[in-house]
């Protein structure tokens, strides 16, 4: 493939339409419609083509928008109305069989589908749209369709609690495909609309690296950090004068241990080195530290290299040969870990 080659992503929303998402659907649309928003800005902003298809599901699966351009897309306050059953695999298996047929001449083409759904599959046997009315074989269905699926296709799933990702796993949706979501709040779908949004960022910035596809869409940790990673989140290192590495040979609180080293404390300056696995604000700045040449990288694209949302989220500190990840402290009596660094912003 030559180097001049157009990315055209494919990304779909999958949204549950049955009877116990009416108390959501206004947040559901604004949620997609954010979505849609967010992809415009960023296929603008890394020159990528988007084209956005939306399935509406419940007792039957309609698709409401097919593979139109992102930057024309209409709001989905008309084409959204829940009531219902939940013919969960009917969709899975329909999204995916219709998007297969789209064209992907000229490109280079990658599929990317979000399943967002309040309940377990209850209907999609007596679904018109499935291919057989044996519950069981359904699930074949799906499975035996994710296990052929081509490396440039991606589909995730949002369920509403560990029942729903148990089923979603034996449906063979990859572990790191699914997340759980609170579906009984509009704050809950709120925050499903944040997990979705970093999960594209994650994939159109690994686009741009030649990622085609994703079996860890959801997954956020350390081992996502490396070179091509930075260069691709557009990350320049700190100054070197801006910043000091101080080590830490004993347990002590982070205001003592800088004024102990001879500096000034300054709220919000001080990073510890995150050394076990801990809750993240989405306040929170990350640094992150080059071993090697010992050049750090802030800002809010350090925390899209790790896959942080803009909420609060568990990360835990896997091991990385090439890179040291810090976190802002704005406690002063933070306990730092002895043999760990603290990374002193000026």
């Amino acid at each position: 493939m030559s180097g001049s080659q157009n990315y055209i992503n494919h990304v779909a929303l999958v949204l549950d339409a049955s009877s116990s998402m009416s108390h959501l659907s206004r947040k559901v649309v604004e949620v997609a419609d954010q979505q849609i928003a967010y992809l415009a800005r960023r296929s603008r902003e890394l020159d990528q083509e988007t084209r956005v298809t939306v399935y509406v599901f419940a007792d039957t699966v309609e698709c409401v928008i097919y593979d139109k351009d992102v930057l024309r897309m209409p709001s989905l306050k008309q084409l959204y109305r829940a009531g219902g059953m939940t013919a969960l695999l009917a969709a899975a298996l329909k999204s995916q069989r219709e998007l297969a047929q789209t064209a992907q001449l000229y490109g280079d083409h990658s599929f990317l589908t979000f399943v967002l759904t309040d309940g377990q599959e209850n209907a999609s046997h007596r679904c018109p749209d499935a291919p057989s009315r044996n519950p069981q074989e359904l699930v074949q269905a799906v499975t035996g369709m994710i296990e052929t699926q081509n490396d440039n296709w991606t589909l995730a799933v949002l369920v509403p609690d560990q029942v729903g990702k148990r089923e979603a796993m034996q449906c063979g949706f990859p572990k790191d495909n699914i997340a759980v979501w609170d579906a009984t709040t509009t704050q809950g779908l709120e925050e499903a609309g944040q997990v979705i949004r970093q999960a594209t960022e994650k994939f159109m910035v690994g686009r741009t690296k030649g990622i085609r596809g994703s079996r860890a869409v959801f997954s956020t940790g350390t081992e996502a950090v490396n070179k091509d990673t930075i260069q691709a989140a557009g990350l320049t290192p700190v100054d070197p004068s801006a910043f000091v590495l101080i080590l830490v040979d004993r347990d002590t609180a982070i205001r003592n241990w800088v004024v102990e080293s001879g500096h000034a404390y300054r709220t919000g300056g001080a990073f510890y080195q995150l050394s076990k696995t801990e809750k993240i604000q989405a306040r929170k700045q990350i640094a992150v530290l080059e071993k090697k040449t010992d050049r750090v990288y802030t800002g809010p694209e350090a925390r899209a290299l790790l896959g942080l949302p803009d909420v609060e989220v568990r990360i835990k500190p896997d091991h990385n040969d090439d890179f040291t990840i810090f976190v802002q402290s704005t406690s002063v009596n933070r306990k730092l870990v002895p043999n760990t660094r603290l990374l002193l912003m000026h």
